[in-house]
This record gives structure tokens, C-alpha cells and sequence, in this order.
């Protein structure tokens, strides 16, 4: 979720109900520290609490010193990297490619733990690829190294993100470990979500893709875990003043120049399911004004109105396929 889970971003999940929020994932490495990019991944300036960090790297001796460096600045939570399957990280041996060798995860853990005290978590994949699953011993490991909780994607680093997670993998992790498990992968509705707990015994969900352009996903959930009973869809007016919201804290977090265009991958997936949304995107891709930017959603978020006050999402499909 590297370019997409920043501080912004984050506040507005858990401003709509997500209970906890990671930051995108940070380079161990000291020399990037200082660069614009790493700054601005790590930057918790009046972020509602709690502050996670996401750290990623292959050095234990580096990652510990990272982890410090982050909790001196504000973090209360360190999150561990080793589930990203991403080629250009993984060929660095950060990421999933850590699963490949359980002697360098240990020693990664131990170091992190033992260099602060705040609690430290682990996001992780079922293995490197079918033939090479280890999740069972990885949770193992993290619990002696004294992880606080794990949060397991329910595919190996081969799988990407495509196929169908596997739920069977966490309902076993969960039922070996003393620690919290949190279940991710896959998990797009709320009746998903209650079904994934159902099935893994985990403690909590992690939300990832599916919060792309649809943050209110949290309180859909949280309203039919404690109900039963789906949410209808936002109202128009609401997701409007939402938006307007998400990206004037965009651009003032970016900057004008990089926040008009780091804006638009947002704004593609609000749009995504929506009459139109595809011709609105490729004519906002060329828009480079901020209020111009702001201008171009509310005249499309107006013209939504027309199928009624509340989203309709794959309306537009829906009619061409009938």
C-alpha cells in the first residue's frame, strides 16, 4: 500500500471506523531517511493515535536502529514488513523474500523487539511460494522473539495478490499462538469480513485494496459485525464533502505540484463504479490545477445526483449489460 496508506489517507479511515491505520512501509536504511519521500512516509504530524510505522529492510542491527529512530519521533507501534511481494523489494530480500530464511527472521525480531519499548508487529505472507509454506513456524518464531501480534495475508509471495487467499493457513496460525492474529487478504464486504472471522478464529481484519476509494468500508463493517444489518450506500453529498476534505489535506500534505497528480489514483478509485467514472478519470489524468482539480468532482459528483441521492455503484455497467 506503498503511495496510497499516507497520513491523510489514514486519517480519513479511521475517521470513518477503521480502528487501526500503518503507515506505508519505510526503507531501514539511514541514508534515506533524511529524503523527502521517507520523511513525509513517516510524518504523524496530529495523526489521530495510535502511530504505527511500517519498517521494512534485511539487516537486523539496521532494522533496530529504524525502529528507534521512528518511536523517538512519535511511533507507538512498530509493524515489521516481511509480507510485501513486490519484485523490486523482494530482490533486495526485504519483504516476503525474508521467509526464505528463518534464521535472518528470528534474528530481525529479536532485534527490533530488544531495541524498544513500545510493541512490535509482524505483517507476513503464508510463505515464498505452494512448496515453501512456512507460516506456522514463522508465527512460531515471532511469538518467542516477542512479537505483540501477527497480521497474515492468506497468500504466499508467488500467489502476488492473485487466486483466492487462504483462510485455512491463518485458522491454524491462530490456534497455535498465544499472540492476536489478524486476518487479511481478500476481504471486500462485510459479510466477507464476518465470514473471514468465522473461519480463522482471528482476533481482528486488516483492510487493504478494498478501502481504495471506498474509506467508509470500516463503518460498513463494524455496523454489520455488531448488527447484522448493511449500511445503504453513503449519500452523495456526504461522499463529496468527504472528498473535498480527503484531497485539500492531500495537497497541503504534497504540496500543489506532486499533490494534484499523486491525487488522481484517489480519485480513480472513487469513481471507478460510477456512471461515467471511467470517462471522468481519463479527463482528470490531464488536469494539473488543484482548484480545478476540486472544481472537475463537484460538477461530476452533481451530475451523480441525477440516479439519486445516494452512490450507485456499476450503475453504468449494469445498464449496458441490460
Amino acid at each position: 500500500m506503498a503511495g496510497v496508506t499516507d497520513r491523510p489517507f489514514r486519517q480519513l479511515c479511521k475517521q470513518l471506523g477503521a480502528g487501526y491505520a500503518v503507515s506505508e512501509m519505510a526503507a531501514s536504511n539511514p541514508r534515506l531517511w533524511a529524503t523527502e519521500k521517507t520523511s513525509r512516509r513517516i510524518n504523524h504530524d496530529g495523526e489521530m493515535e495510535p502511530r504505527a510505522v511500517q519498517i521494512a529492510g534485511a539487516d537486523p542491527a539496521m532494522l533496530a536502529e529504524c525502529a528507534q529512530f521512528n518511536v523517538d519521533r512519535g511511533a507507538q507501534i512498530i509493524d515489521i514488513n516481511m509480507g510485501c511481494p513486490v519484485k523490486k523489494v523482494c530482490n533486495s530480500w526485504c519483504g516476503s523474500a525474508l521467509l526464505q530464511d528463518e534464521k535472518l527472521v528470528g534474528d530481525i525480531l529479536d532485534a527490533v523487539t530488544g531495541a524498544v519499548d513500545v510493541p512490535v508487529t509482524l505483517k507476513f505472507r503464508t510463505g515464498w511460494d505452494r512448496a515453501h509454506k512456512n507460516a506456522l513456524r514463522i508465527a512460531r518464531i515471532a511469538e518467542a522473539s516477542g512479537i505483540a501480534m501477527l497480521t497474515l495475508h492468506g497468500r504466499t509471495r508467488a500467489d502476488g495478490y492473485s487466486g483466492e487467499a487462504e483462510y485455512d493457513t491463518i485458522a491454524a496460525v491462530k490456534a497455535q499462538v498465544s499472540i492476536p492474529v489478524v486476518a487479511n487478504g481478500d476481504i471486500t464486504t462485510p459479510e466477507k469480513a464476518r465470514a473471514v472471522l468465522a473461519a480463522t478464529g482471528a482476533d481482528a481484519i486488516m483492510i487493504g485494496r478494498a478501502a481504495q476509494g471506498r474509506p467508509w468500508i470500516f463503518r460498513e463493517i463494524d455496523h454489520f459485525l455488531q448488527t447484522g444489518q448493511i449500511l445503504p450506500a453513503p449519500l452523495i453529498s456526504e461522499v463529496r464533502q468527504l472528498l473535498d476534505e480527503h484531497l485539500r489535506a492531500h495537497y497541503a500534505f504534497y504540496g500543489e505540484y506532486l499533490g494534484v497528480r499523486t491525487a488522481r489514483k484517489h480519485i480513480g478509485w472513487y469513481v471507478r463504479d460510477l456512471a461515467g467514472g471511467e470517462a471522468f478519470r481519463q479527463q482528470m489524468n490531464k488536469i494539473e490545477d488543484c482548484d480545478e482539480q476540486l472544481d472537475a468532482l463537484d460538477s461530476f459528483f452533481t451530475l451523480q445526483l441525477a440516479h439519486g441521492e445516494r452512490l450507485q455503484y456499476r450503475l453504468f455497467e449494469e445498464k449496458l449489460a441490460a
